[in-house]
Parts: structure tokens; C-alpha cells; sequence
């Protein structure tokens, strides 16, 4: 199939899409678990040749300049393919999101009328450097009845490719047709241009994952409406009532667990009121682990560090690096957020109720937390199995987007021979 002009492939991906959509919709929700129980399994029996292949990438990463970020985000070892396919088994045990009543009324002329979730259709999804997209992307549209294109990033392409040859054997294994989720084999870049274009109607919704460029073209150029994932520039707020151990148990756990993640704090706030005790213990901390601080005058004045520049607070590092900020109270941390925030995650560490709750109400991120981690924004973490990204848009679907968030609606009305006068 690779073989193929690109039009003629993505012509030919297109029409396998829609009808493999019609299968998965048709089919009933043992066989759609069926089929991500079996890739399960068969991502763990192909596990040597995922990880060849991820060789592959690494190497070819290492002559390209990629950077440290997307080298990280790329590397796959053993713990990471079988997180692939645990993963893979927690959707495979959410209930299906297919068929469900959402709500259901009568009209005085006797008409009842039901709102039922359905799926949305054909779900074109264009990541990056994640290998692990694709299991996650194949799974939730698998359980949610959509088929699927999905375009990896060049530089994942080996892995992405052994991986989804494990999704294939899943759909094949529940007598599903294969083409019901479908890679494009192919690194041609204008695969994307094509993908935006719709597919002559083929795509009913279009989902990028990876980088601000990324993003910006596909809102751009799309053809079919678009669930964007932006960058998370997020926040981790020190309130003057928070905790000291949490405080730094919480903020080097935020930055530094995992940098790469869009998750990860990229910027500290912290109270006036207990920075001059406090933030030299979170930033000796950060230090001791390898992260490089940049702040603001205030917080020079408290602990040795860059001086921090207006870029740094628009700035999403994926990196040991955090900007710090000494701020004058709750009200101008939420301002900060407000002003230099992409609406992801954000946090506030207090032992204060009241400012949790003012924190939680009045910051307008998809995923606001109180005295946890920003690194819980994962869908895996939110009981959904898995994720295709963080939703930081206000249409259809907001934070992580699983299964559940991958359907629509429509309207059963049953009559009993009503006519409108």
C-alpha cells in the first residue's frame, strides 16, 4: 500500500475508515473490548520488535538535532511498552461510552424523545514524537466505535509502525476489519496537507497532538473541526497557608518527575509572606536535581538564580528549567495565570480551604488541583485508561480526552403516529 501515489493512498485510507467506522459502530461492545484485549497482548508478544525499532528512531533522531525534549518523549524501553499495554487493558475495561442513554423525556403530544451517545465518525489524529500515541489514539477509538487515521511524526515512524501492526492483530482477532484503524505508512509531509483537506468528507474530526507549530496549522488550514491540545505552560502556586513538606514534595515532583510531559510546572508563584522562609527549600531542591531556576528580582533576592525575562513567563520549557516569581497574594497569582497561562493545569498548594476553593473557581484551566501534583494531568491518572491528549479548548470536550469524550449525540424519537399541526 505504501507503494501507492500518496493521493491515491490517502483516497484508499479514507474509504477503509468509513466503512471500518460502520463496523466498529455495528459491532457490539464485547467484540470492540475484544479487539484492544487482543492488541494488548499482542503489543506484549511483539515487544523485541517494537523496541528494534525504537533503535531505529533514536538513531536516526540523534543525527537530526531533535531536541532533548522530543528524544525523551521518543525512547521506548520495557517498562514503557508494557505501560503501552496495561494501558490498553485499562480501556479495554471501561464501560463502552456507546449506546448510552445521556437523557430522556416526554412532550405533551406523547412523543418521547432520547438523547443517545454515538461516535463521532472518522477521527484523523497527527502526533509527533510519542510512540505511545499510537496505542493510546487506536485504543480509544477502538472502544468508542470511531475509526481512525492516525499520522505519526517522522521521527517515530519505525515505532509507530511496530506498534500498530499489534492493533491490527487486535482488530483482526475480533474479526474486526483491520483498516478500522489505520496508520499512514509513509513520512511524506504532505500526508498532513491532505489530511487537513478532509479527505473529501471522509474525516469528521481532526486532532493534533504535539507542538505549538503543529497546532497553529492544523486550527489554520483544517477542512473538518478541530479538538486542539495546546501547549501546557502550567502553574504551581506556594500559598502563604500551604504546607512547607508539601510545598517542596509537591513543586520538585510537578517540575521535575518527568520535564517533557505537558504536565510539567514551567512556573512557580509563591506568597511574599513565606517565600523569604520557604522558596530556598523548594529551590535548593529543584537545584539538587538538576534544574535550572530563573526568576524574577524578588526571588534573585531570596536565592541565587537567572534573572528571569518577560519570554520566560510565556515560555513552555520541557526542560530542567522553571521560571519562579514572588507574588503579592492569591489575587496576583491568578492574574499571573491569567496573563501568561495556556488554560491546561494548574495548582495551589494551601492548607487554606477557602483560597483552594477561590483558587478552583476562579482559575479558568481545564484542569485546576489543590495540593497535588500538576503531573496528574493524564488521563490514565483521571480513571480513563488512557488519553489522545489534554483538551484545552471550551468546544465539545475539555481536559483529557478518553473514550467518553470521543462521542456525540443523537435523537431517538419514538411516536405513536403523531402529526404536527
Amino acid at each position: 500500500m505504501s507503494e501507492m501515489p500518496l493521493k491515491d493512498l490517502m483516497a484508499y485510507m479514507a474509504g477503509a475508515a468509513k466503512a471500518g467506522a460502520e463496523a466498529l459502530r455495528l459491532a457490539g461492545p464485547e467484540v470492540r473490548t475484544k479487539a484492544i484485549w487482543e492488541a494488548a497482548k499482542a503489543i506484549r508478544a511483539r515487544k523485541a520488535e517494537i523496541l528494534a525499532a525504537n533503535q531505529a528512531d533514536q538513531a536516526a533522531a540523534a543525527t537530526k538535532g531533535i531536541t532533548k525534549a522530543m528524544i525523551e518523549r521518543l525512547v521506548l524501553n520495557d517498562d514503557r511498552v508494557e505501560a503501552m499495554a496495561k494501558g490498553l487493558e485499562e480501556v479495554a475495561a471501561l464501560p463502552d461510552p456507546v449506546g448510552r442513554e445521556l437523557a430522556r423525556w416526554s412532550r405533551p403530544n406523547g412523543l418521547d424523545i432520547a438523547r443517545v451517545s454515538t461516535p463521532i465518525g472518522v477521527i484523523a489524529i497527527i502526533y509527533e514524537s510519542r510512540p505511545n500515541v499510537t496505542a493510546d489514539a487506536a485504543a480509544l477509538c477502538i472502544r468508542s466505535a470511531n475509526g481512525a487515521i492516525l499520522r505519526s511524526g517522522s521521527e517515530a515512524l519505525h515505532s509507530a509502525l511496530a506498534i500498530f501492526a499489534a492493533i491490527e492483530d487486535g482488530l483482526v482477532a475480533a474479526g474486526l476489519p483491520k483498516t478500522a484503524i489505520q496508520l499512514v505508512p509513509v513520512s511524506d509531509r504532505d500526508a498532513v496537507g491532505l489530511i487537513l483537506g478532509g479527505l473529501d468528507g471522509a474525516v469528521n474530526l481532526i486532532i493534533p497532538r504535539g507542538g505549538k507549530s503543529l497546532v497553529a496549522r492544523v486550527q489554520a488550514d483544517a477542512r473538518a473541526p478541530v479538538l486542539s491540545h495546546l501547549e501546557g505552560l502550567n502553574h504551581t502556586y506556594v500559598h502563604t497557608d500551604a504546607d512547607p513538606d508539601k510545598a517542596v514534595a509537591l513543586t520538585l515532583n510537578a517540575k521535575m518527575r518527568r520535564v517533557s510531559v505537558c504536565g510539567a510546572t514551567e512556573t512557580l508563584l509563591i506568597d511574599k509572606s513565606v517565600a523569604a522562609d520557604l522558596l530556598p527549600k523548594i529551590a535548593q531542591a529543584l537545584v539538587d536535581k538538576g534544574c535550572t531556576l530563573k526568576g524574577d528580582e524578588a526571588a534573585r533576592a531570596i536565592f541565587a538564580m537567572e534573572a528571569a525575562t518577560e519570554e520566560d513567563w510565556r515560555t513552555e520549557y520541557l526542560d530542567t528549567v522553571l521560571s519562579v516569581r514572588v507574588v503579592d497574594d492569591i489575587h496576583q497569582a491568578m492574574d499571573h495565570i491569567k496573563t501568561y497561562g495556556t488554560e491546561h493545569t494548574e495548582c495551589i498548594i494551601t492548607e487554606n480551604a477557602e483560597a483552594a476553593e477561590l483558587f478552583l473557581n476562579s482559575v479558568d484551566s481545564a484542569i485546576v488541583l489543590w495540593n497535588a501534583s500538576t503531573q496528574f494531568a493524564d488521563g490514565g491518572e483521571f480513571g480513563l485508561g488512557a488519553e489522545i491528549g489534554i483538551a484545552t479548548g471550551r468546544m465539545h470536550a475539555r481536559g483529557p480526552v478518553g473514550a467518553e469524550q470521543l462521542t456525540t449525540f443523537k435523537y431517538q424519537v419514538r411516536g405513536t403516529g403523531q402529526t404536527r399541526p
